[in-house]
C-alpha cells in the first residue's frame, strides 16, 4: 500500500512526531457523557469507549451528514474524533508507542436515510491513523455504517479495539 502524504518519509519516527508533522497537539481525553469508562485493558488489548467530534474547547459538532452536514465537514469530524481517540489511547497507555497494531475501528455516521457514503466519511479516522502509526500498525479492520440517530445529535461516533506491545 502506498503511505499517506503524512506519513512517507516518516517511517521510524514515533507517534508523537508524526503528530507535530501534521499539526495536532493532543487534548485531554474526553470524559464520559454516561455511566461507562474511556477505556478498558484486558490483558494485551484496550477497547476503546465511542467517542465524538468533540472539539479541546468542549464543543461539539452535530447535525445529520447527507442533509446539512457535507461528506468533507464529516471527513474532518471523524479525523476530530480520531485525535479525541488517540488522547484516550496516551492517557491510557501513558505513551501511544506502546500501540502495537490498531486493530478494528467501528464508525458510526449519524446520517439521513439516502446517505450511502459512510466509509468516505470515517476514512478521517482511519487516515489519521495511518499517519499517526504508519501502515503497518495503523491499518485496521472496520466497519462504517449509518444510524437515524448518535446521542446528542453528533455527526459520528468511533470506537476501537487497540493491541498493546507486550
Amino acid at each position: 500500500m502506498n503511505q499517506s502524504p503524512a506519513t512517507a518519509g516518516t517511517i521510524g519516527t514515533s507517534p508523537y512526531e508524526r503528530l507535530a508533522a501534521l499539526g495536532i497537539t493532543l487534548p485531554a481525553s474526553p470524559p464520559p457523557i454516561a455511566n461507562f469508562v474511556t477505556n478498558v485493558r484486558e490483558g494485551n488489548m484496550l477497547y476503546l469507549s465511542g467517542q465524538g467530534p468533540r472539539e479541546a474547547d468542549g464543543f461539539m459538532h452535530v447535525g445529520k451528514v447527507g442533509a446539512e452536514i457535507g461528506v468533507e465537514a464529516a471527513y474532518s469530524h471523524a479525523k476530530l474524533t480520531g485525535i479525541n481517540l488517540l488522547s484516550v489511547m496516551h492517557e491510557a497507555l501513558g505513551d501511544l508507542s506502546h500501540v502495537k497494531r490498531v486493530v478494528k475501528l467501528l464508525g458510526m455516521v449519524n446520517a439521513v436515510p439516502h446517505f450511502v457514503d459512510h466509509p468516505a466519511v470515517i476514512n478521517g479516522c482511519s487516515d489519521l491513523f495511518i499517519d499517526v502509526f504508519g501502515e503497518e500498525i495503523g491499518q485496521h479492520a472496520r466497519s462504517a455504517v449509518g444510524f437515524g440517530s448518535l446521542p446528542g445529535n453528533i455527526t459520528v461516533e468511533i470506537e476501537a479495539i487497540v493491541a498493546i506491545k507486550d
